[in-house]
């Protein structure tokens, strides 16, 4: 048996053990769930009532936005990082009759050394220009995502995965179009939507070394060798990664960059909305199946709780989230919170009826308890604490959702309900 195949199994029986083990601890019971206080968004720590949108851009917001800064997803060290933007590839009619493929490579240098992220860009060709877009982050590479041969393939470290030919932590040409199911572009673009792409592994490979590879070694000061107890992980720099890539769109004269739209799935749900929250460049944000530490409620305690997450992804959060390990009651915070941050934007949760370990119902609650901020901009919001029916999308201004039947997944009905939303309230 060669080493790359050893790899694989290596990987899958680790992540079998994880979830196996956390399986028989998850809870799955409603009746389970322990009581707990939803955090009013509109008070201050200090007890200050909010009821104007002045109060809560110069108060209460910032506030909140601290908190998560310093409690969970990590503050952004203050080294600075110039970016510079070099057009590698610009191919018209790339896919005959709908789309353009741009590529870009986003360079980021300083004293400390240079790191390259290649964007992909795919452009809609039957609408005027400039057009909207959704940008989001990928876990195998811009390649995977669409057969094209015009896609350039990604030399970062990338997981191992027997079902999409990748061995040896190198993708190549037989992986192409593997994950065209969750990133339908030719159905995206022929809506009139542009599709920005990066492979996350570029921004910072997903496992814990310590933060030696990617982005994080430029942000270090003299004799720094790993982020602080307060500093981003993960997390933070995938979304720092994509706030980058839109300053680039706001020089591309194809994309509107008042209508960029961030979206990812699962650990990229997560990172789409921290940057949704902290850039309201992004015209609105989606969060597709992003459980705990994205959309679902902590407090409650349901599927994947805290300190799962914090062993088996340690890198993701900054180290001061790992004191509630089997601590949420002692949160001062929850992610309704989060979802609030992005008033008066509208924001997009999706969850799938048999991904309990991600917390459906916690997801859905989180988007119900972020409408006081929503309330104070006169936005209308969800405002029924029953979740709609499965397969059947609830679109407001503020927040929309939809639980659809299957896993834990991007289907095609994901994507027929995003083109809704962003029809309805960005374009």
């Amino acid at each position: 048996m060669n080493k790359s195949i050893q790899t694989t199994l290596a990987f899958c029986l680790f992540l079998f053990s994880v979830q196996y083990t956390h399986a028989q601890k998850a809870n799955y019971d409603e009746a389970k769930v322990p009581k707990f206080d939803i955090v009013d968004v509109l008070s201050t720590t200090d007890g200050q009532k909010v009821n104007t949108v002045e109060a809560w851009e110069k108060i209460r917001r910032p506030e909140i936005l601290d908190i998560f800064r310093q409690q969970m997803y990590g503050t952004q060290p203050d080294t600075e990082v110039k970016v510079h933007y070099v057009v590698v590839k610009d191919i018209e009619n790339a896919i005959p009759d709908l789309a353009d493929i741009k590529e870009v490579d986003m360079i980021f240098s300083n004293a400390n050394g240079r790191h390259s992220v290649r964007l992909t860009l795919f452009i809609p060709r039957k609408v005027s220009k400039p057009a909207p877009m959704f940008l989001g982050l990928n876990f195998y590479g811009n390649h995977t995502a669409n057969p094209n041969e015009n896609i350039s393939i990604h030399s970062s470290w990338v997981r191992d995965n027997a079902n999409f030919h990748i061995f040896g932590n190198r993708a190549d040409e037989v992986s192409r179009g593997v994950r065209s199911s969750r990133w339908p572009v030719e159905y995206i673009v022929s809506q009139g939507y542009g599709l920005g792409l990066i492979y996350y592994g570029d921004i910072d490979p997903d496992f814990d070394d310590g933060f030696q590879n990617g982005l994080h070694p430029l942000f270090y000061k003299d004799g720094q060798t790993k982020p602080t107890s307060e500093e981003w992980g993960s997390i933070g720099i995938w979304s720092y990664g994509l706030s980058k890539a839109l300053d680039y769109l706001g020089t591309d004269n194809d994309i509107d960059e008042n209508k960029v739209i961030v979206f990812g799935h699962s650990r990229l749900g997560k990172t789409s909305l921290w940057a949704g929250v902290t850039d309201p460049r992004f015209a609105a944000a989606i969060s597709n199946d992003s459980g705990c530490g994205g959309a679902a409620l902590s407090k409650r305690e349901f599927g994947e709780r805290v300190a799962v997450i914090n062993q088996n992804f340690p890198h993701w959060f900054n180290d001061n989230f790992i004191k509630y390990n089997n601590k949420e009651s002692e949160l001062p915070f929850d992610q309704h919170m989060l979802i609030s941050l992005m008033a008066p934007r509208p924001v997009y949760i999706a969850s799938a009826e048999q991904d309990e370990w991600a917390d459906p119902k916690g997801e859905y609650l989180s988007g119900y308890y972020a409408k006081p901020a929503y309330d104070l901009y006169g936005i209308p919001s969800l405002n029924d604490v029953t979740p709609p029916k499965v397969n059947e999308a609830r679109f407001t201004p503020g927040v929309s959702y939809h639980k659809r039947s299957g896993k834990h997944d991007v289907t095609r009905y994901d994507w027929v309900q995003y083109i809704e939303f962003a029809d309805r309230f960005v374009r």
